[in-house]
């Protein structure tokens, strides 16, 4: 704390600064000659006026006089601060090195700042990734940092938390992109009205209870149909209405993404990403899309038409090209052709160049590998434009229309 800067806004007018210390005028005292000497306030007015948002006089960090507090620094470091006492700069010093920030960043109201390349309560850890690398992870789908709402700390984002209390706050996800204050009629962050009461918040957006509508839930909605009568109509053939790609209203069906028409069909049973691969490429270039399938030309096949019927290569040269790191063909998963491993049909959860990836460990939602709304590659969600979260089961994007 700038002990000289804080004289300066607190000592006008009533001392004057010399050589870094205030010599007060009469009738104040005090390091920076900000408490009178007599008050006219009640006990309990003076009480009042030094209490924090919880309702704590001086934070329990010091002492109130005449409506001000006057923060317990006995041992003259001054690390303790604030209009309330709010700031103790003494939690930022680091046990061992006993430097502030462990000399690896700055500290503000008993919270570190690191420096570039550190992370940690007290910048005790060295960060093992490229900044290039950090900042990438902490990119959000709309190319901001953490969503401009949280810090990126060695690739992490540590969302700002909104509440007062330290409590979990309303704003969170791994690039900081739920922000739940959206689905509250009136923003109060004390009250649990999400959805004007007639629906649930998925990372800030409303997901409406049948028979409601509108950004918040706010609009009932008008149709003759029973919300079971509705929802049977909207899961057709499906395990979940809509397929789990849109919205049912009434019995019917509105697919998302908006605008998107590669989702469609009556219950958006039809979803021809399914035929494009991680780059993108429909059929691998070789067949046409039907319904979320692929239907190859003459002389491909695979479930991407991936694989030439016809093979230039020898047996000897297919298999090297076939061997996983550890000399396994397939990784004894499937069978080679013509330098590429074709994964067992019976065991559908085997992926990866040699059949070394188990799509059980992608994560599920509503029972759904990635939710249906993207790849799973090796593990790992790879989530269709506009989604995003683990199992991609949040929606990003534009409006439901």
């Amino acid at each position: 704390m700038n002990l000289v800067a804080v004289m300066g806004v607190f000592n006008k007018g009533h001392g004057k600064c010399n050589c870094g210390k205030c010599k007060c005028d009469q009738g104040w005292y005090g390091d920076a000659c900000q408490y009178p000497t007599n008050c006219d306030l009640t006990k309990k007015k003076s009480n009042q006026m030094c209490k924090n948002s919880q309702d704590i006089i001086c934070s329990n960090a010091g002492t109130c006089h005449c409506g001000r507090c006057k923060c317990d620094n006995s041992d003259g470091s001054g690390l303790v601060y604030g209009k309330f006492c709010e700031c103790d700069d003494r939690e930022c010093i680091d046990d061992e090195t006993e430097e502030m920030c462990g000399g690896h960043g700055k500290c503000y109201c008993g919270n570190c700042y690191c420096k570039a390349g550190w992370h940690g309560d007290k910048c005790e850890f060295q960060c093992d990734i490229t900044p290039w690398e950090s900042k990438r992870r902490c990119t959000s789908p709309d190319g901001k940092i953490c969503s401009n709402r949280g810090t990126c700390v060695c690739g992490e984002c540590s969302c700002h938390d909104v509440d007062p209390t330290g409590d979990w706050g309303d704003i969170h996800g791994d690039t900081c992109e739920c922000d739940e204050r959206d689905c509250r009629a009136v923003y109060d962050r004390y009250s649990d009205d999400f959805c004007s009461g007639h629906g649930q918040c998925n990372c800030g957006r409303c997901d409406c209870k049948a028979g409601w509508h509108g950004k918040k839930c706010e609009h009932p909605q008008s149709c003759t149909l029973s919300a079971e009568e509705s929802i049977r109509r909207c899961q057709g053939s499906s395990d979940l209405p809509c397929s789990g790609r849109g919205k049912c209203e009434c019995g019917k069906c509105t697919c998302y993404p908006p605008e998107d028409h590669r989702v469609y069909g009556k219950t958006c049973e039809c979803d021809d990403r399914r035929c494009e691969d991680l780059d993108g490429v429909v059929c691998g270039g070789h067949g046409t899309c039907s319904c979320g399938r692929c239907v190859c030309e003459r002389g491909w096949f695979g479930k991407l038409c991936q694989h030439p019927r016809k093979c230039n290569m020898t047996e000897e040269q297919s298999k090297n090209l076939c061997e996983s790191a550890d000399g396994i063909l397939c990784s004894g998963k499937g069978s080679c052709h013509c330098g590429k491993c074709i994964c067992s049909a019976e065991e559908w959860y085997i992926s990866g160049e040699f059949c070394d990836c188990d799509d059980r460990d992608c994560d599920k939602h509503d029972g759904l590998i990635c939710t249906g709304n993207g790849i799973c590659s090796c593990g790992n969600c790879e989530c269709w434009d506009g989604w995003n979260g683990n199992a991609c089961e949040i929606w990003l994007g534009a409006e439901y229309p």
